[in-house]
């Protein structure tokens, strides 16, 4: 099969070519699994002139992609870890892991913006500590540093977090990360990749892999589960980029294969409480657990997170009672207003994919680098975090072409990438948003960027629900341009009022099923 040259950025996303261009089709590279890392994958891929095509079971960014902490950081504690215990590797993997930050930063600034955090911290000898830690961490970003850690007065934290217990704080020190809206983030890097030439198609199940007479995967027998279709896609190579699912696809490739993976829960919870007026957010940097602790302020809403669980493989993992006691109970002891279950606007839990290692004692200590494994045709790429997701594609993609040299590809061309919404028309988009109500003129911006006009073209700018700012043009923007297949898929990914109010998810759901409906 030969791909076409990039889809015109206002072209709608119809399913129904992907589908017909995959019922028999033949691609440099297949990608299995349509998260953080499988499209930073199709993105490199797709940069170094190579054919793609992308799968997942579920729709894209449904799993671990959508239920993060939402921000884009270096790893305060992995710097620590590095300091302690002379570990060049880690102290390596926090650089290029801030590095990326600013790449992110920078490919879609209305997705992703630089946030200040906050650490309190109870004791004298605590201050300098995590100065000369967070000092390091800033030096360590170089040219992309976003701002320099200070020390923090009690009252400085009091405007931060009027709620926090000051009498038992010393003072604080702050620095800068990035955060994100993972998800849309995520559906924009699907959107660019597809509009790039690949075809992509989310709710199709790898059923089979296919295997030359050598043994060698090359391929994949496939069920699209919107349409009921059976596809075939031969490939040069197949890449396994399914988190949490990684060993399923590789025991399918070789049963006797050694299990790689192990799993935990980190959960999150909003609060429907205005707890950060200055928009700053807060580490607390340790539970009497050992566990950090984040109160942050997002779209509107505060969350707190998160949990490290052991937990078990699901599609939708939810979040606990026992996990929401420990989140409630760890905050509030930083806390003179507890915050109580009442003011609990959503809830979220994620899996977090975790590579095993001989003597770690809990899921904690269990590595968040990536592992890369070229496995007679399959390459698995599984760890890492979202921050480090186009390093981890590019390392994945050089050993790729490595051992592939026929594919004859170029080098990887990401570093600069720029993800839709940061590569238009910004001046119609402004234009076209003015005079709006500010909060949905606001969340336009921020959903859409500069195709906001784009959007708004395609359906009315009609409230959907009475103070929230979700509009009727996004149902079929949605549906027809960034190819949501089923409900879900828009109120907790393109939309994102699922993972922050309850109430209104309930609310916009008839309206969403009937976008479907008519589409």
């Amino acid at each position: 099969m030969a791909q076409s040259g990039a889809t015109d950025h206002v072209a709608p996303w119809d399913r129904q070519t992907h589908v017909a261009a995959l019922r028999s089709a033949d691609v440099d590279v297949l990608v299995v699994g349509g998260g953080a890392s499988g499209a930073g994958v199709a993105l490199d891929a797709l940069s170094r002139g190579l054919t793609v095509a992308l799968v997942d079971r579920q729709d894209f960014m449904a799993g671990t992609s959508s239920r993060s902490t939402k921000l884009i950081h270096g790893g305060v504690r992995y710097l620590e870890q590095a300091v302690k215990s002379f570990d060049v590797g880690k102290y390596q993997l926090v650089k290029e892991a801030l590095a990326e930050r600013k790449r992110m930063l920078n490919m879609a600034p209305h997705l992703a913006w630089p946030l200040t955090l906050i650490t309190p911290v109870k004791g004298w000898l605590g201050i300098p500590y995590y100065y000369v830690g967070l000092w390091l961490y800033e030096r360590l970003s170089g040219s992309e540093r976003l701002g320099k850690a200070g020390i923090e007065s009690k009252s400085s934290i009091q405007r931060a977090c009027p709620t926090l217990k000051l009498d038992q704080l010393k003072g604080g020190v702050s620095y800068m990360d990035g955060q994100f809206d993972d998800a849309r983030f995520g559906v924009s890097m699907v959107r660019s990749a597809i509009e790039q030439g690949a075809h992509a198609l989310n709710y199709t199940s790898v059923d089979e892999l296919i295997k030359d007479d050598h043994g060698r995967v090359c391929g994949a027998h496939c069920t699209d589960h919107i349409g009921g279709e059976a596809l075939t896609i031969n490939a040069r190579v197949v890449v396994n980029c399914t988190g949490p699912w990684t060993d399923h696809l590789r025991h399918m490739a070789d049963p006797d294969a050694e299990s790689l993976m192990s799993v935990s829960s980190g959960i999150h919870v909003a609060f429907d409480k205005d707890m950060l007026p200055e928009g700053h957010g807060i580490l607390v940097p340790e539970t009497d657990d050992g566990r950090v602790l984040f109160i942050l302020p997002w779209l509107g809403k505060t969350i707190v997170g998160t949990t490290d669980q052991q937990a078990e493989l699901t599609d939708d993992p939810v979040a606990t009672d026992e996990e929401i006691d420990y989140i409630i109970k760890h905050v509030n002891e930083w806390l003179d207003e507890s915050l109580s279950r009442e003011e609990i606007s959503a809830t979220y839990s994620g899996l977090r994919p975790l590579v095993k290692q001989p003597g770690a004692e809990s899921t904690s200590q269990l590595s968040r680098d990536h592992v890369i494994l070229n496995e007679n045709g399959l390459m698995t790429l599984t760890g890492g975090k979202w921050t480090t997701w186009r390093r981890m594609a590019e390392d994945l993609m050089d050993q790729l072409v490595a051992a592939n040299p026929e594919l004859q590809a170029g080098a990887c061309g990401t570093h600069d990438l720029r993800l839709p919404g940061a590569d238009g028309d910004k001046q119609a988009a402004e234009a076209a948003i003015k005079g709006l109500p500010d909060d949905i003129a606001a969340h336009l911006w921020e959903a859409y960027g500069d195709r906001a006009h784009v959007v708004l073209k395609q359906g009315t700018t009609d409230r959907l629900v009475a103070n929230l700012p979700y509009i009727q043009a996004e149902l079929n923007w949605a549906v027809s341009y960034e190819g949501a297949c089923l409900i879900d898929d828009i109120l907790y990914r393109r939309m994102r009022v699922g993972m922050l109010d309850e109430a209104g998810t309930n609310a916009l759901r008839s309206e969403a099923e009937a976008a479907l409906k008519a589409a």
